[in-house]
C-alpha cells in the first residue's frame, strides 16, 4: 500500500504538527476549539495536544463564531510590537474567529480560513489578538474581502463577546478590545506571529 506524503503515523499535535497554510497570510489553516453552540470554553492542552476543559462560559452570551487558532503561530515580542498598549504577546498561538453561513457544530476540525481583519485585544497587559476570517469556500461570504464588508452587527457581536467573556461579577476586568483592524493589518499580525513562532520553537 502506498501512503500519502506526508503520512502521519500518529495524530500530529494541533499547534506544532499542522501547517499554517500554503497561502498564508491570506488563507490559513484554523484548528477549531470552540463552536457557536458551546457553553464551555475548551482549549488545546499545550503539552499533549488533547482538548482540555478550560472553564464554563461566565456570561449568558454564546460565541458568535467558530473559534480556534492558527497552527505554528506564537504571540510574542513581534505581536507586542504591533500594539500601542503593550510590548508582549500572551504566549499562545494566534487566535482566529471563522464565520460560516452553515452551522458547524463540532470542534477539533481543521478548515481553510480566508482572512478579512481582526480585533486587537489586551488581556491582563498582554496582546491577545483575534483574527477575523470567513470559511474559504463559503459562497455566502465570497464577496467579503475585508472586515468593512461585514454587517456592523456581526463585528459588534464579536467585539462585545471578547470584551465581556471573562467578566467576573464584582471584579474589575483586565480585558478590553482596543480596535477593529482591516485585512492588511491582520496579515501583518499573522506574519509577525509566524516569525515569533520561529524565534520560540525554531523552523
Amino acid at each position: 500500500m502506498n501512503f500519502p506524503n506526508p503520512f502521519y503515523r500518529w495524530r500530529p499535535h494541533p499547534w506544532h504538527g499542522l501547517e499554517v497554510g500554503e497561502d498564508s497570510p491570506r488563507i490559513v489553516n484554523a484548528f477549531i476549539e470552540v463552536t457557536s453552540f458551546d457553553a464551555i470554553k475548551y482549549e488545546v492542552d499545550k503539552l499533549t495536544g488533547y482538548m482540555r476543559v478550560d472553564r464554563p462560559q461566565r456570561s449568558s452570551s454564546m460565541p458568535p463564531s467558530l473559534y480556534g487558532f492558527i497552527p505554528r503561530t506564537y504571540c510574542g515580542e513581534r505581536i507586542g510590537g504591533l500594539s500601542d498598549h503593550t510590548n508582549k504577546g500572551d504566549g499562545d498561538p494566534l487566535d482566529i474567529c471563522v464565520l460560516s453561513e452553515r452551522p458547524i457544530d463540532r470542534a477539533e476540525v481543521i478548515l481553510n480560513a480566508r482572512v478579512i481583519g481582526g480585533l486587537h485585544m489586551i488581556d491582563n497587559g498582554e496582546a491577545d489578538d483575534k483574527i477575523i476570517s470567513v470559511l474559504e469556500n463559503d459562497q455566502y461570504y465570497k464577496n467579503v474581502n475585508d472586515v468593512s464588508d461585514l454587517p456592523d452587527v456581526i463585528v459588534e457581536r464579536l467585539r462585545h463577546y471578547f470584551g465581556t467573556y471573562k467578566l467576573i461579577p464584582g471584579k474589575d476586568s483586565d480585558v478590553f478590545v482596543d480596535r477593529v483592524y482591516d485585512r492588511e493589518f491582520a496579515e501583518k499580525v499573522i506574519s509577525a506571529s509566524i516569525e515569533d513562532y520561529h524565534d520560540m520553537f525554531g523552523g
